[in-house]
């Protein structure tokens, strides 16, 4: 069986749900992944914007996810799981922020991207970026998968 990730709130390559965005109820959207690799030990959840005009603009990153874990629920809050760490984003914040693309500027895609780790723990401090949850994260990683959502502000 293949590792997979999807959200019962959209399809791999659909819209996101306007609820899902800044400007609707930033509620992050409920994941569900199954076929996780034998010998994971923790998973990481980074949901990114390569179409940003700056570059790739992280949105997410949720981190030290248990490993019997096999999904988050809709508008995720620290404390769902006893190990559920935020990773801070591009806005500064710790927590989700959902696609807010500038009006007029097109099509963005999101792609939550879900990592099975062989570590318990990377060991960042709860003040960590993304970006350094990544950089960290990179050698552990046993599987990966993704679903990517698009959303336009027009």
């Amino acid at each position: 069986m293949a590792f997979t990730l999807e959200s019962p709130a959209f399809h791999d390559g659909e819209k996101i749900p306007d609820k899902y965005a800044r400007k609707g109820r930033n509620l992050s959207p409920p994941l569900i992944w199954k076929d996780a690799p034998q010998g994971t030990k923790s998973f990481i959840v980074v949901v990114e914007d390569p179409d940003a005009p700056s570059g790739i603009f992280r949105h997410w990153g949720v981190y030290d996810i248990d490993p019997e874990c096999d999904g988050l629920l809709e508008g995720a809050v620290n404390g769902e799981a006893k190990s559920l760490v935020y990773g801070i984003n591009d806005f500064g914040n710790s927590h989700y922020d959902g696609p807010q693309p500038p009006k007029g500027h097109g099509i963005h895609h999101y792609h939550f991207r879900l990592a099975a780790l062989d570590v318990k723990a990377l060991h960042c401090g709860r003040n960590a970026k993304i970006s350094d949850l990544l950089e960290r994260a990179r050698p552990h990683i046993i599987a990966e998968t993704e679903l990517v959502g698009t959303y336009e502000n027009r």
